[in-house]
């Protein structure tokens, strides 16, 4: 993905970026956002290991097309691999994103989470003070000095949380309250993937005439209003609701991840932009993970905390199952706030972003 919007940003001037980033936006938003749907199919029809076979082939066919296609359209050098940094960055972020994706199977105080978090940050640490003192860094952190790049890579951050967040824990609540299928959960969220490959490459070009900053108001309003209704979900919510509200939230996603992120690199000179992209997909990543955690561990601990005493299974079976059911919802409920928080967060960061597209005049690109 940096790689795809490196080339693009370099390759279009930035007046075009908006429109080019949403059309690739199709893509890295519309896909992922897809996989619920594909992959409970499979489940539902096949063995969990195709979830893996099913890739080979698409893997295999990209390499044999690349090798006709993909030519060189911007300027290369060579220069020598600083092999410590990349180890320093692969062991950190991996230990930090490792510890992380554990948090919802052994919680926060398990010491293989506590661990594996503590030495990816300390690691991390030594990583960006190498970055720092390099003449020619493996990642060039000096992006972070330009306001709006710091800013646009932080709302992304937030965006990208409130997105995967939501994405993990709504099928969680479709298949153990409301007993749906792996399939049924996965078509329940695929219109709204749909409405990010419909807005994606509509909200590129309206940035190119009006910048970032209302594009994100509005999306960041209607993510955060399109999350407020999860609070309130029963075991009989109707499926037509879920579906609209989460449709909605992914019209707010469109309306802001392509654009603030496109807002960002048009805010540096052409020079940093492969560095631009590589820190910003770093940090979306690791946010990603962070938030997931975050929202997993939140419904876990709710509905731990909530759960009612096993004596009432044994005298009161019925009414357990009832106490039970609004304990996970109540996990749910909580794990939702944290969404809205995020989402609100952004909205707030949203009104600092420059009313125009403040383009860098070094931003360069190809007439």
């Amino acid at each position: 993905m940096p790689l795809a919007q490196t080339v693009n940003l370099s390759i279009f001037p930035p007046e075009k970026r908006g429109t080019i980033m949403g059309i690739l936006g199709l893509a890295m938003g519309m896909a992922p956002a897809i996989g619920p749907t594909l992959s409970g199919f499979i489940i539902d029809s096949y063995s969990w290991r195709m979830l893996f076979g099913i890739l080979i082939p698409f893997i295999v066919l990209v390499i044999i097309v690349a090798f006709f296609t993909v030519k060189t359209v911007i300027p290369t050098s060579k220069s020598a691999l600083d092999w410590w940094s990349a180890a320093l960055s692969t062991v950190g972020f991996g230990s930090m994103l490792y510890g992380f994706s554990e948090v919802g199977d052994k919680g926060w105080t398990d010491p293989l989470v506590i661990s594996t978090i503590i030495v990816g940050i300390i690691i991390v640490a030594f990583f960006v003070m190498r970055q720092l003192k390099s003449e020619h860094p493996f990642l060039n952190l000096s992006v972070f000095k330009t306001r709006t790049f710091s800013l646009t890579t932080a709302l992304s951050a937030i965006v990208n949380i409130a997105m995967v967040g939501v994405e993990m824990v709504l099928p969680i609540y479709l298949q153990t309250i409301r007993g749906d299928s792996a399939l049924q959960s996965g078509l329940t969220l695929l219109p709204g993937a749909l409405m990010i490959g419909v807005m994606s490459p509509i909200t590129g070009r309206i940035f190119d005439r009006i910048g970032a900053k209302r594009l994100a108001i509005t999306g960041l309003t209607l993510l955060t209003l399109g999350t407020i209704p999860f609070l309130f979900l029963t075991k009989e919510t109707p499926l037509l609701f879920l579906i609209v509200t989460y449709a909605v939230r992914m019209v707010g996603v469109a309306m802001t991840l392509m654009p603030v992120t496109t807002s960002g690199m048009n805010a540096l000179p052409l020079s940093l932009v492969s560095h631009a992209t590589a820190v910003n997909n770093t940090v979306r990543q690791v946010a990603s993970s962070m938030g997931t955690a975050i929202l997993i561990s939140v419904l876990s601990n709710v509905t731990k905390n909530s759960m009612p005493g096993k004596s009432l299974l044994s005298s009161m079976p019925l009414l357990y199952k009832d106490h039970a059911i609004n304990a996970v919802l109540s996990g749910y409920a909580a794990a939702f706030t944290i969404a809205v928080l995020f989402s609100a967060i952004g909205l707030v960061l949203a009104f600092f972003l420059n009313d125009k597209n403040t383009v860098n005049p070094l931003a360069g690109g190809e007439k």
